[in-house]
C-alpha cells in the first residue's frame, strides 16, 4: 500500500522543495520505490521510522498524540501513519514540498507521478526495449 499526501511542513525543512519524502515500514517496498524514483528523475529520500520516534507520539491524555513536537516533524507524522498500517506492506510519500510550484511558474508539479509510473512499470517487468 502507498500513500502520497501533503503531510507536513517539516518535509519541506527537512527536504526542500526537490526530493519527495519517503517512509515506509516494508524495506523491499522502500527499495523499489527508491530506484524507481531514480529511474525517472523525481527523487525521493527515504526517512525512518524508528522506535525512539515513535516515542514522541506518547500522550498522558490519550492512547497517542497526533503530533510529536517540531524536531524530526515529517518522521513523527510518519509514524503516526504507520500506526494504522501495521497490517500491510506500507509507504508513504510526503510530497509537501514536491507538488506545488511558487513564483512565476506557480502550479502543480504532477509530483510523484513519474515515480509512481515507473514503480508500477517496475512492478510489471516493463524494461523499454519491447
Amino acid at each position: 500500500m502507498i500513500d502520497v499526501a501533503t503531510l507536513t511542513g517539516a518535509c519541506v525543512i527537512a527536504l526542500g522543495h526537490h526530493i519527495t519524502g519517503l517512509m515506509a515500514n516494508h524495506n523491499p517496498l522502500a527499495h523499489e520505490l527508491i530506484a524507481a524514483s531514480e529511474q525517472s528523475g523525481d527523487r525521493a529520500w527515504r526517512l525512518p521510522l524508528g522506535d525512539e520516534y515513535q516515542e514522541q507520539l506518547e500522550s498522558n491524555f490519550a492512547d497517542m498524540a497526533n503530533i510529536g513536537g517540531r524536531p524530526g516533524g515529517a518522521i513523527t507524522a510518519g509514524c503516526f501513519l504507520s500506526r494504522f498500517t501495521r497490517k500491510y506492506n506500507w509507504a508513504h510519500l510526503d510530497i509537501a514540498g514536491t507538488a506545488w510550484r511558487s513564483g512565476k511558474a506557480k502550479g502543480a508539479t504532477g509530483r510523484p507521478v513519474a515515480l509512481l509510473a515507473q514503480f508500477l512499470l517496475n512492478r510489471a517487468g516493463f524494461n523499454g526495449e519491447e
